[in-house]
């Protein structure tokens, strides 16, 4: 069995944790400092409360009535929106970020690596699949979609929000890319249509919330439902030419747990990797941010 790993993003220029603590995280995001809430930062702030609010350019404050929204209280030199770029590994990719209502920006600097990861494995598919078909489930504002696509392959990228979608489409057009396929659709009901058509998929992609609604109002909650929807998944992949990757951030979600679910679906397959992702701050704090799991016929 495959040792768990803690994987953090390679140095990249336009994204930094700068520190985190007293439930909150400090970040750069290209020329723009945010402070906003992080449930597992429980331990201490290195820096003082009087450097967050010097250096913070936008600072997200909770809704009393919402333990979900809130608003951000900005310095006047913050734009909204705003760009970063992503060039590692062969990629070449361009995001708009928002202060959004949900803390959200747009974007999650801790999948960096499986950006990569889905780069490289689309590449080394295209040696015996001339356009791997990539399917992005809970696909949000499109990073993952964007370096499957740039890769070469083709995509179709689920998300139940429209907003998200035209988020997303956006990201392609500023990373100079086309021909995604967008589906607004409930993720359950789309795996589930594509198991009754027949269709696979060279790689799938998942990144569910803990807790979320479909365009008809269709209920998710992670822990009642993750289990059927691997096993749907598991119909819709390729058992020649394939990858896979799943994340999941909620809080005491094991990534053992993960282990335990997809082992008596896929099997031990040679390169398995699991574990968690982490970012690191400048104190060398280091912020857990999900658990992961993922694997490929090609090494």
């Amino acid at each position: 069995m495959a040792a768990i790993q803690v994987i953090t993003p390679a140095p990249w220029p336009e994204y930094e944790l700068i520190d985190s603590g007293n439930f909150q995280k400090l970040e750069r995001f290209g020329d723009f400092i945010l402070a906003r809430p992080e449930p597992q930062a429980i331990w201490d702030k290195s820096l003082s409360d009087q450097e967050w609010e010097r250096q913070a350019h936008a600072s997200f404050r909770r809704d009393r009535q919402s333990p979900e929204r809130g608003d951000w209280q900005t310095k006047p030199e913050m734009r909204d929106p705003w760009f970063v770029s992503f060039r590692q590994e062969g990629l070449s990719l361009k995001f708009k970020l928002a202060l959004t209502t949900f803390k959200h920006v747009g974007l999650f600097p801790e999948q960096a690596d499986n950006w990569a990861y889905i780069h490289k494995k689309v590449t080394a598919l295209k040696a015996n699949v001339a356009r791997p078909k990539v399917l992005n489930l809970f696909a949000y504002t499109g990073g993952a979609s964007l370096a499957a696509r740039q890769a070469g392959a083709d995509v179709t990228h689920v998300d139940a929000v429209k907003p998200v979608i035209s988020w997303a489409r956006e990201n392609m057009d500023y990373s100079e890319l086309d021909n995604i396929r967008w589906v607004v659709e409930d993720a359950v009901k789309f795996v589930r249509r594509e198991v009754r058509r027949g269709n696979h998929y060279n790689g799938i992609i998942l990144d569910p919330p803990a807790y979320g609604r479909g365009p008809d109002g269709e209920k998710w909650v992670l822990e009642e439902q993750i289990n059927d929807l691997l096993k749907s998944c598991a119909d819709l992949l390729d058992r020649s030419d394939f990858f896979f990757i799943i994340n999941l951030y909620s809080l005491g979600f094991s990534s053992l747990i993960l282990d335990n679910l997809m082992q008596p679906l896929f099997g031990t397959i040679e390169g398995t990797e699991w574990g968690e992702l982490v970012v690191d701050d400048q104190a060398q704090k280091r912020l857990p941010l999900g658990v992961f799991y993922r694997f490929a016929s090609t090494l």
